[in-house]
């Protein structure tokens, strides 16, 4: 199978992330196509790989799966093999369950500390619904760290769709200067460890585009 990747700027693209770091995790080979975001370049081609005209876009073939969950479970449903659900019929449910949390909520901590790797040490005040999201995202990692810890250092154990999911927001918290707890942090740690996510950094911090909406604060 002929698998590409459509995706936008690593410095600025949360949602391109998802589905890339999705891929290389999972050790599936695949082209990666990169459109920068609010250039003419982008208005042009995206259309040519997804009705949404949004990115990420994964061609499996001359087949276009667009939105990264959508992805999520297109992946995860054409390499079985790669396990990337955890097998446990309770902890899938959990991990699809916040995997979608993070798909659909989380708007104030998106809106005021949009992804930027190359924004290290950027400020933002405080609101008390920004708050309430980072609150809700260490809950999360808290309570996954308790409960799957002891078989390994990613959410569920071994990586899974609902790793892809927070990888942005470890970067968000990186930028913005977040403080993680101790009993959050296994996740944090393992993803920072990842020579994936190194290299999507270096990819960020190499870039020139400059993104307008995203570099204000």
């Amino acid at each position: 199978m002929n698998v590409r990747l459509v995706i936008a700027n690593k410095n600025y693209s949360s949602w391109s992330l998802r589905s890339w770091l999705l891929l290389r995790e999972a050790a599936i080979p695949f082209e990666e196509i990169r459109l920068p975001l609010d250039t003419e370049e982008f208005t042009r081609r995206i259309a040519e790989y997804s009705p949404a005209r949004r990115v990420p876009v994964l061609l499996l073939d001359d087949e276009s799966v667009w939105d990264s969950l959508a992805i999520a479970e297109a992946v995860a449903e054409a390499w079985p093999d790669r396990q990337l659900w955890p097998s446990d019929p309770e902890a899938r449910r959990h991990a699809r369950s916040i995997a979608a949390e993070m798909h659909a909520g989380f708007e104030e901590l998106r809106g005021r500390m949009p992804m930027n790797c190359r924004a290290m040490g950027r400020k933002v005040q405080m609101t008390h619904g920004l708050q309430r999201d980072i609150e809700r995202i260490l809950d999360i990692w808290t309570d996954c760290q308790s409960r799957y810890g002891d078989r390994g250092e990613w959410l569920f154990g071994q990586f899974s769709v609902a790793d892809a999911m927070y990888a942005p927001v470890v970067l968000r918290f990186r930028t913005y200067g977040v403080e993680i707890p101790a009993a959050a942090n296994h996740y944090p740690l393992r993803l920072m460890q990842s020579e994936a996510m190194q290299n999507w950094i270096l990819a960020a911090e190499s870039e020139t585009e400059v993104v307008e909406s995203d570099e204000a604060g």
